[in-house]
């Protein structure tokens, strides 16, 4: 019989540990974004389903009574429905980022553990938390193209501005994601945090974030939320790039540093935290 040669390449080719330690985050966000998938009719059904009740109901019922109160110039110089749109969109990106940076996490340390049995690899926690953010901001532009779509079948967006509100949304979704995932890494089971954290943040900064009405329009004290609002800077911002609001070029700069710096903080404090609760 003839004899059989066998050729050992070793366990580095086999399994090439440079591999996961250069491309990490990208199999986390991989990871969680094949987790996304199972659920995409609902994230597509609540996506296209909510703003269209919201705009049937607010935008185009009060929306109209605006414009005709205003003799059709609505807010700022447009239809109250343009006005209204990059509040929503701001709104719709936290929303969405924060779906993916809350309850999955948790699930990642306690109820499948599926982090620490990540980490056991060549993936170290930073690129467990980038994956993380990946994958959030993945959903949140799904979120907030889906948002868009509708505003633009609404007429209360022109095709044109759509690049630039997506850009401005998710800046405000990427501040408070990273936020909210500092956070939520020393949490151990929700009972109903992130209900406390919808009532008494999100929607206060949804309500008190210039959305409505010009944030000038409020009283003083309460304006200092939409001041530390990634919505308000998100939404001023966003009326600016699209429609021409007035907003002074300094102002424009500070709408862009906080929410950059509110996810610079965030990453900056998961990072080591996502570190200890994994070598625990």
């Amino acid at each position: 019989m003839g004899s059989v040669q066998t050729t050992w390449q070793g366990s580095k080719v086999l399994v090439n540990p440079a591999k996961p330690m250069r491309w990490g985050a990208f199999y986390v966000a991989e990871f969680r974004i094949r987790g996304m998938l199972k659920w995409w009719d609902a994230i597509i059904a609540f996506g296209l389903g909510n703003p269209v009740l919201y705009l049937l109901s607010i935008g185009i019922g009060i929306g109209a009574l605006v414009d005709k109160g205003t003799g059709g110039t609505g807010l700022d110089g447009v239809p109250y429905l343009t006005f209204l749109a990059p509040a929503l969109l701001a709104t719709a990106a936290i929303q969405g980022a924060m779906d993916e940076v809350t309850f999955p996490t948790i699930e990642g340390f306690e109820w499948n553990k599926t982090f620490y049995s990540i980490n056991a690899t060549a993936i170290t926690s930073r690129q467990i938390v980038d994956g993380i953010m990946w994958a959030a901001m993945a959903r949140c532009v799904i979120q907030v193209s889906l948002y868009e779509l509708i505003l633009v079948l609404f007429g209360a967006l022109p095709i044109s501005s759509i690049p630039v509100l997506t850009v401005v949304s998710s800046l405000a979704g990427f501040g408070f994601a990273a936020v909210m995932l500092s956070v939520t890494v020393l949490i151990k089971d929700d009972d109903g945090f992130f209900a406390i954290v919808g009532r008494f943040v999100l929607t206060p900064m949804f309500m008190f974030s210039g959305t409505y009405f010009p944030l000038a329009t409020l009283p003083i004290y309460l304006q200092w939320i939409g001041w530390i609002s990634p919505v308000w800077h998100a939404t001023d911002l966003g009326r600016a790039l699209s429609y021409g609001a007035d907003v002074p070029l300094w102002l424009m700069l500070v709408h862009v540093a906080v929410p950059v710096g509110l996810g610079a903080v965030g990453l900056l404090t998961a990072y080591p935290q996502f570190k200890k609760r994994l070598s625990a």
